[in-house]
């Protein structure tokens, strides 16, 4: 039973077993979809683990959309960003797509404003984003975040943007 639960790719992770009282039970673990992929080829979403999960009939998850060459980019560094972004509250409900340049390089969308965030490699993550919120908290306080069209995290040691 769990060979055949755990071949329906929506799963994670199945237990199947009798309890004392001769109850058959089971332990059932649905994938975690953090980001949905939308290429030339279909579409689909990426799972926590980073593994390509199947779009369902059922159900479509609030996760940020993928386009661009994902080929281009170093998948362990992608997925990394993937769940920092899905483990942050801000940024899940900020950030609701990435763009993949053809070098690899990423530019994000934010959902409540019209300005695009220059990203660079998906490196030193924690930094950029870490750079990122505070600039969005002082630019929000005295109300000039609308006016930025650009807003660049390729550099660590600052915050460049483009009115």
């Amino acid at each position: 039973l769990e060979k055949s639960i755990n071949s329906n790719p929506m799963i994670e992770k199945s237990e199947v077993f009798v309890s004392i009282d001769g109850v058959l039970k089971a332990m059932v673990k649905q994938k975690t979809p953090i980001a949905r992929v939308f290429n030339d080829e279909s579409s689909f979403y990426i799972d926590y683990q980073g593994n390509i999960m199947p779009l369902s009939d059922e159900f479509t998850a609030r996760v940020p959309i993928i386009s661009g060459d994902i080929n281009n980019i170093n998948k362990d560094d992608f997925n990394k960003l993937l769940r920092f972004i899905w483990l942050d509250d801000f940024l899940k409900k900020n950030i609701i797509g990435i763009q993949i340049s053809p070098v690899g390089s990423l530019k994000m969308q934010n959902r409540n404003f019209n300005y695009e965030i220059l990203f660079g490699k998906a490196i030193n993550i924690e930094r950029k984003f870490q750079n990122y919120k505070a600039f969005y908290q002082k630019t929000s306080v005295d109300s000039t975040l609308s006016r930025y069209k650009r807003i660049n995290l390729t550099f660590t040691q600052q915050v460049v943007c483009t009115k």
